[in-house]
């Protein structure tokens, strides 16, 4: 969808100048102070949400992962899944490499946003706590799911969607793998930082046993982060293409994932627990089950929705391409 113009400027030729009337630059000293007060109020507001962030993580103990060795190399540990994942959809990228900095600078965005969604999942957990199995249910998903979502696509939002160099829709997917990423290990951090023991433990075998059972089932977790984000993620670079019909689109992405992430949250006790009593497995081996079918399917889905895009962008860059040759896209699920 263009960009709406006004009557004189549809009708004018290139020779009228319709400053002011139906168009506008920067050119008098008002209109380049007016354009430095709107982009200092609008990095200001983004370095504010950066910065309660940042306090946010402080305060909740997040930088355990940096300060203490023990906790930060399960932590790495936990995340080898997640990376792997998020990799393997950077390499998807048709179009282009995306450059390092965005990447770094979403990911580090995305460990400080999954502060907002630890917060408020703290503050407003206890209201459905006492509901029982159905008010966890609806804690998922009314809050978990669509806050996490919803803050991880904030990370993408606040630096690299605005950059020139998010280009293509599939960028989106790229950085909202990241932003996921980024959400996991501070997530993982959190979790190993609260379940370890307080006593000392020795840099080693007393380490291993104490945290490798957590870290282990944060490692099945992280992948999940990654794989709905980048879902959202998607969506977020089609509506930025999209601008006539950019609410819509990203509210879509947002609902698939924080919908597929709740189910995730709600079904994940039941399921493994079922695949216990049916292969008489124990431990992390039903959850682990569980996981590769939810996840593997969720995987597909996102993988199908980058392949149709792969194909499309190399049909359109054929020789000889028309608007003819492309296929719609089957909606989701079918």
């Amino acid at each position: 969808m263009r960009e709406p113009r006004d009557p004189i400027e549809e009708a004018a030729d290139d020779s009228m100048d319709l400053y002011d009337v139906a168009t506008w630059e920067a050119r008098s000293r008002l209109d380049r102070l007016a354009a430095a007060v709107w982009w200092a109020a609008a990095g200001s507001a983004r370095l504010a949400v950066v910065g309660v962030a940042f306090l946010l993580l402080v305060g909740i103990g997040g930088f355990a992962a940096i300060t203490d060795p023990e906790i930060g190399l399960l932590t790495v540990l936990s995340a080898v899944p997640a990376v792997g994942l998020a990799a393997y959809v950077y390499s998807t990228d048709v179009t282009s490499s995306e450059p390092l900095a965005l990447l770094v600078a979403t990911f580090l965005l995305g460990v400080l946003t999954a502060n907002f969604a630890a917060v408020l999942n703290t503050v407003l957990q206890p209201y459905f706590a006492g509901l029982g199995a159905i008010g966890m249910g609806l804690f998922f998903f009314t809050v978990v799911g669509p806050v996490e979502e919803a803050v991880k696509l904030l990370a993408v939002r606040l630096y690299a969607y605005t950059d020139d160099r998010f280009d293509a829709v599939l960028d989106g997917a790229v950085y909202g793998a990241m932003a996921g990423l980024g959400f996991a290990v501070i997530e993982n951090a959190l979790y190993i930082t609260r379940q370890l023991p307080a006593t000392e433990l020795d840099f080693g075998l007393g380490l291993i046993g104490a945290g490798g059972g957590i870290t282990a089932i944060r490692a099945l977790a992280g992948p999940g982060h990654v794989i709905y984000s980048a879902i959202a993620g998607y969506y977020l670079g089609l509506a930025k293409f999209n601008p006539g019909r950019r609410g819509p689109i990203v509210v879509k992405g947002v609902l698939i994932a924080a919908f597929v992430h709740a189910t995730y949250n709600a079904t994940v006790g039941i399921g493994s627990g079922v695949i216990g009593v049916v292969t008489g497995l124990s431990g992390l081996a039903p959850f682990l089950i569980y996981i590769v079918i939810y996840d593997g399917f969720l995987g597909l889905f996102l993988l199908g929705k980058i392949q149709h895009y792969r194909n499309s962008y190399h049909r359109a860059n054929a020789p000889g391409a028309t608007a003819g040759d492309f296929e719609s896209e089957l909606t989701e699920f079918e």
